[in-house]
């Protein structure tokens, strides 16, 4: 068993089958076939079920995954600090990244990072919940993860950079049911249309907690595609509840963005292994903490 087989079978978990990972590794197929095959022959137990197209992790598959992960993430590790000997020149950090906080603060975040360092890049993987971005970085799939919640962030197991808080607004149409500068109540939102993210999203537990004390609103769309929100606010089909991180874009879009009253925010926070970070995700981190 070695590394390159453990990034191919990471790669068949990752993108759901070997047609697709082939492809994300520029290989062809056969080759990627008879390396699982090796590798599962060497551990003496199947790694996947092939069920038609597509794959289903074993029990042993299961077990291998995280292993396997921290495994790559070691080489990598390895390979990055004795490129760093002689400067932060090339390489890639992986973040995870819940869908408000991938528009604001991290798309700052990036910007300083590529300013200083500007060979390396930056992977951002989508992460629609709180719990999603700590297991991505529990497993190994990002090094560094940022996420918001209701509550202060709390994770023993990694450490974790508070962000503070992010505060949520009214974005609606200009010419909707609001005048520009109106700071709305839940007495205001009564009868209201609203577009809302998927159970478990901080903006949809605004939207259920009113709900639940008997405000009068009416869901007229729930979406898990967070950039359709905003379209959909500006023709007219309903207001959303999101994070201030949404400000700068929604005013450049034309919509209105509104205080709510009385204030409720999200935590925000940067996390990471409490074990040793490759030198580029130990630099986008002291980078993204120094604001």
């Amino acid at each position: 068993m070695d590394v390159r087989q453990l990034e191919y079978f990471l790669a068949v978990v990752d993108n759901g089958g070997f047609n697709r990972a082939a492809k994300a590794l520029y290989l062809a197929q056969p080759s990627l076939s008879q390396a699982i095959r090796t590798l599962e022959r060497d551990l003496g137990s199947m790694l996947f079920h092939r069920i038609g197209r597509g794959v289903v992790l074993t029990e042993a598959g299961r077990a291998l995954v995280e292993p396997a992960r921290q495994a790559v993430r070691s080489l990598e590790l390895a390979r990055a600090s004795i490129g760093s000997v002689t400067g932060l020149r090339t390489g890639r950090v992986d973040i995870a990244a819940m869908p408000s906080q991938a528009v604001e603060p991290l798309s700052g975040m990036v910007e300083r990072f590529s300013h200083r360092h500007p060979g390396m890049s930056v992977s951002i993987k989508s992460a629609p919940w709180p719990r999603v971005v700590t297991e991505m970085v529990h497993t190994g799939i990002a090094e560094l993860g940022l996420l918001a919640a209701p509550e202060p962030v709390v994770d023993a197991d990694l450490k974790v950079h508070d962000l503070g808080r992010h505060r949520f607004v009214l974005i609606s149409a200009p010419d909707g049911p609001f005048a520009p500068g109106t700071v709305v109540t839940p007495a205001k939102l009564s009868g209201q249309r609203v577009i809302a993210g998927q159970p478990g999203t901080g903006m949809r537990r605004y939207i259920d907690d009113l709900k639940a004390d008997g405000l009068d609103l009416t869901i007229a769309v729930e979406t898990e595609h967070r950039e359709a929100i905003l379209p959909l606010v500006l023709r007219g089909v309903g207001s959303a509840v999101l994070t201030e991180a949404w400000t700068t874009l929604a005013e450049k879009s034309g919509a209105l963005v509104l205080e709510l009253e009385p204030a409720a925010y999200l935590h925000v926070a940067l996390v990471s292994r409490a074990d040793r970070l490759t030198p580029a995700a130990a630099e986008f981190l002291k980078i993204a903490t120094d604001g």
